[in-house]
């Protein structure tokens, strides 16, 4: 019998379809603003619970310091998802959102880059932390 999914999994699910749903209508090409307030809206649509730029702080050494950091969405508050619209995503990219998961102390992001021909293929990526 199949073991039911991991509510993450099922969160990371949809959030993929509302992504490819976003890629099949916009194309590549485009700023990450664009595909950003598109993403939330589809998410919107399909009754997924989301913030949009929140902050993140740093904390350091006990010390919470606002830098200005943002998280493209929050999701559910439980998985952050980071937009890029870029020729290739690099491993700068996953150690960012690695770090954003340490700092939210969090365990799951997604890194979504529209700027590919198709986003199944080199679009998605999927970051653990402590999983």
């Amino acid at each position: 019998m199949r073991e039911p999914l991991r509510k993450e999994d099922e969160i990371t699910g949809k959030i993929i379809g509302a992504a490819i749903e976003v890629h099949r209508q916009l194309g590549p090409g485009l700023l990450e603003s664009a595909y950003q307030i598109c993403l939330a809206h589809e998410m919107r649509l399909r009754g997924i619970q989301f913030g949009r730029e929140k902050p993140l702080p740093v904390v350091y050494k006990g010390v919470s310091l606002d830098q200005g950091y943002r998280l493209d969405f929050l999701v559910e508050g439980i998985i952050i998802v980071e937009l890029k619209s870029v020729k290739k995503l690099d491993s700068i990219h996953s150690a960012q959102l690695l770090s954003y998961l340490k700092l939210a102390d969090l365990q799951l992001g997604l890194l979504l880059n529209f700027n590919v021909i198709r986003l199944k293929e080199g679009g998605i990526k999927r970051i653990a932390n402590k999983l």
